[in-house]
């Protein structure tokens, strides 16, 4: 555990430019959102709560080139490898979904394991909320533990900052002149705050009534030929924000694209909410109501991925809360689904 200042910081950031290209968070308004580092400016915030647009945008692009005019070799979009300085825990979380995917399960993507391997991940404290956060209620807390290279926690003047990865720990040692050691008051100071935030968040799942994951187990099964996805649905305008804006969500669709001298295949996001996406090529559609995508999308988070990897595929960020036109609320519809 070390300590830097917000001084020794921006220089830290300053070094990181030279290998990395480095995104960190702005405030814009009432939002924050994800924007290429130049310099140190007032609008930019390391802790708060997290971006609008999730992690994922840095590790599976919302499009890109995947193969190109029959080439063996595999095209680089990017000239260098992000840092992406304060992610926060839900986002992190992400990773176990995504992970598993793309990663950890029967085949490895080659797109996303060189950016898993060559991203640098700082994250950061959550030091605020707002009414939509609902992480702990899925085991988040606002406050990374894991998936991390190094985690900075805002203090009086500067940041404590923790390793999480070997990686983290030769950034450390390569750059030791712009830390120190923490002081004792510090440390107490971040434990406060951390306390404060986390109650901040039990006074939103109290407030709303959020049930806990462990009460999900089986409740989609048990709801499955309920009402509750029909009267969801009614107000649904099939836009597949939600998905995009999830940082869990990972279905993506192949699509091939030319012109007169090239060909290119492209990877986009797709979204389970959209009626297109599971017909097959006859024409037949197993989800062709719209309701039905909706209970898909639900039984993929709260049933599928815990039953094959042990991890509820939701982190209680609130950002398709946000996001959804129909103001359809994922809490409560949890809600609904534990009731008796």
């Amino acid at each position: 555990m070390n300590y830097i200042s917000k001084n020794n910081l921006v220089q830290l950031l300053e070094i990181l430019k030279k290998d990395y290209q480095v995104y960190l968070p702005v405030k814009k308004g009432e939002q924050r959102f994800y924007d290429r580092y130049t310099t140190f400016t007032d609008d930019i915030v390391i802790g708060e709560i997290r971006p609008f647009e999730p992690l994922k945008a840095f590790f599976t692009p919302a499009r890109e080139i995947v193969a190109e005019d029959f080439k063996p070799d595999i095209p680089h979009s990017h000239d260098k490898p992000f840092a992406i300085v304060g992610v926060k825990a839900c986002d992190l979380k992400g990773f176990k979904v995504q992970d598993y995917v793309f990663k950890d399960h029967d085949y490895q993507d080659p797109f996303y394991m060189k950016l898993r391997e060559e991203n640098l991940i700082i994250s950061a404290d959550c030091t605020c909320t707002i009414d939509t956060c609902f992480c702990l209620s899925l085991d988040v807390k606002p406050y990374p533990q894991e998936n991390f290279d190094i985690n900075l926690s805002q203090v009086t003047e500067g940041y404590i900052v923790d390793v999480g990865s070997p990686r983290g720990q030769t950034l450390v040692e390569k750059n030791s002149s712009l830390f120190e050691d923490v002081k004792e008051k510090l440390i107490s100071e971040r434990e406060e705050q951390r306390a404060r935030v986390a109650g901040e968040v039990e006074e939103n799942i109290e407030k709303n009534d959020i049930p806990h994951q462990d009460a999900l187990n089986g409740a989609i099964e048990k709801k499955f030929e309920s009402d509750i996805w029909k009267n969801e649905a009614e107000t649904c305008v099939e836009c597949g924000a939600c998905n995009a804006i999830c940082p869990t969500c990972h279905c993506f669709l192949l699509y091939d694209q030319k012109d007169e001298e090239h060909m290119a295949r492209l990877r986009i996001w797709d979204s389970c909410m959209i009626k297109d996406f599971a017909r097959v090529a006859g024409g037949a559609n197993p989800r062709p109501e719209l309701w039905m995508r909706l209970r898909n999308r639900f039984e993929k988070k709260f049933d599928f991925f815990p039953k094959v990897a042990d991890v509820y595929a939701c982190t209680g960020c609130g950002r398709c809360i946000l996001a959804c036109p129909a103001k359809i609320d994922i809490r409560e519809v949890l809600k609904k689904l534990t009731e008796r």
